[in-house]
């Protein structure tokens, strides 16, 4: 099922399974896919930086990823952008919310953590302590840049409760709403 116009953003919570969902209603669609995750990991091997110290640059970097995500929304359709302001950058999108509760989605970082990342959990408790701190950073600095809170679910069109179904589940339900806006546009 391609549309004619279909652009969709997809936010959400760390640990609670954006990616992964992502890619998969992306090929259910048969829509392109994007990271803003993947692509800043590739913008800081241009650099010859790891992701630390890519993201570490800060406003550095900010406008060359808000200027990509931009460009994509302006210039193409049929798409679904992984990011967490996509919803921002794109405005026009589609544009959905993946939640988790905070427990759930620290035990799902600990599990899958990312091969060849600086940094590595130890404990739950750790990987928990490291998710709040990422959301209160991320809340703090987008509030300053853009004057928005990206957690803030009122910025969305659907929001979706990733914590008790599985990856399955969750693109079912998703390519279900998409279809059921598609219709009303």
């Amino acid at each position: 099922m391609v549309m004619s116009f279909m652009q969709i953003t997809i936010g959400g919570m760390p640990g609670a399974g954006k990616s992964t969902k992502a890619k998969m209603i992306a090929k259910r669609l048969k829509l392109r896919f994007y990271s803003m995750g993947n692509i800043m990991r590739k913008m800081a091997a241009k650099r010859g930086m790891t992701i630390n110290e890519y993201m570490a640059l800060k406003e550095d970097i900010d406008s060359e990823i808000d200027n990509y995500q931009k460009k994509i929304g302006q210039e193409e359709d049929n798409f679904v952008l992984e990011g967490r302001l996509a919803f921002h950058f794109i405005p026009k999108s589609i544009k959905i919310f993946f939640d988790a509760d905070k427990k759930e989605a620290a035990k799902r970082i600990f599990r899958d953590q990312r091969t060849g990342s600086e940094k590595h959990y130890s404990s739950m408790k750790e990987s928990l302590s490291a998710l709040n701190e990422r959301i209160k950073s991320d809340k703090a600095r987008y509030k300053k840049l853009y004057g928005i809170d990206a957690y803030d679910k009122k910025n969305f069109d659907y929001v979706i409760d990733t914590t008790k179904l599985g990856p399955e589940e969750n693109t079912e339900k998703v390519i279900s709403l998409i279809r059921k806006h598609a219709k009303k546009l």
